[in-house]
């Protein structure tokens, strides 16, 4: 499962994670999709490891409000999904 994760990741694109946003109704500015990009590309595995050392409000001012609590929902929601496998 690792080496599938690290794969995807060392190939997502701005692009992709643009399109992933827009397809859980986010609408990034572009401030806010350059921090996200390099956040998830630096922190990936640390946050995989680990999910519960990721604090979100850490990151709040990055965010319009509305995107920060909308981007709190989607993570909790695919990490109830998925947090299993991790």
């Amino acid at each position: 499962m690792y080496n599938l994760i690290k794969r995807y990741m060392s190939n997502l694109t701005k692009e992709q994670l643009n399109n992933f946003a827009i397809k859980n109704n986010v609408s990034l500015n572009e401030q806010e999709l350059d921090f996200t990009f390099v956040f998830i590309k630096k922190n990936w595995e640390l946050i995989f490891r680990n999910p519960n050392l990721l604090d979100l409000n850490r990151y709040k001012e990055q965010y319009t409000e509305e995107n920060f609590e909308k981007i709190k929902k989607l993570i909790a929601f695919y990490y109830q999904k998925y947090g299993h496998l991790l």
